[in-house]
């Protein structure tokens, strides 16, 4: 999907995604110390949000206008300083972060080709400041056949080894399958993510 179909998307009255973080962000990242972090696509901002309200001071990356004012509203109804967070409307596909300016680095769902991918993680990868985390959580690849929901093309979903080699320089933490429970009208289902977090050394 390209900026225009996500702003259609994102016009929808409410949320499309719940407005809390990714479970798998807030049990990963809550113990953390504040700093700077980026959140690469950040889409309507919930995970950005969240890490505001944490005392981060937070880049939020996306590609549709739509989405990031969706997060500006959501950031100024919890009450967040603006000045907490920079809402930048990029593509991913040109966006350089500054190199080792930040000690977080996000990303939680990006689906792109992997040439694409590949690039932004190496380039999340280079904007660490030492010491400085990356954490990436997205559809796997297995979901196809395991899980439920998500895109169907096999190009833009993940694994875990695909995920370790594109994140040059880091070390890794953490790389494997989880899975996520999903509410569907049939009753509880799962689905399968490709989960990682990778630190640069000091």
């Amino acid at each position: 999907m390209d900026s225009q179909q996500w702003d259609e998307r994102y016009s929808a009255t409410g949320f499309v995604w719940a407005t809390g973080p990714n479970q798998f962000v807030a049990a990963e990242l809550a113990g953390l110390p504040p700093g700077r972090a980026i959140d690469l696509a950040a889409g309507e901002g919930r995970n950005t949000v969240w890490l505001a309200e944490r005392g981060w001071r937070v880049t939020a990356v996306d590609f549709s206008r739509v989405g990031l004012d969706k997060g500006r509203a959501l950031s100024a109804a919890r009450g967040v300083a603006e000045e907490r967070v920079d809402w930048i409307v990029a593509d991913l596909c040109e966006y350089q972060p500054e190199p080792g300016a930040y000690d977080l680095a996000l990303i939680a769902y990006l689906q792109v080709s992997p040439k694409v991918r590949a690039a932004v993680l190496a380039r999340a990868a280079a904007a660490l400041a030492p010491g400085g985390t990356a954490f990436i959580v997205a559809h796997d690849l297995t979901n196809l056949t395991e899980g439920t929901g998500g895109p169907q093309d096999p190009e833009v979903l993940y694994t875990p080894e695909a995920v370790r080699a594109e994140l040059p320089g880091l070390r890794i933490l953490r790389a494997e399958r989880v899975r996520r429970s999903v509410a569907r009208e049939d009753g509880p289902a799962t689905a399968v993510d490709t989960l990682v977090r990778a630190v640069r050394e000091t």
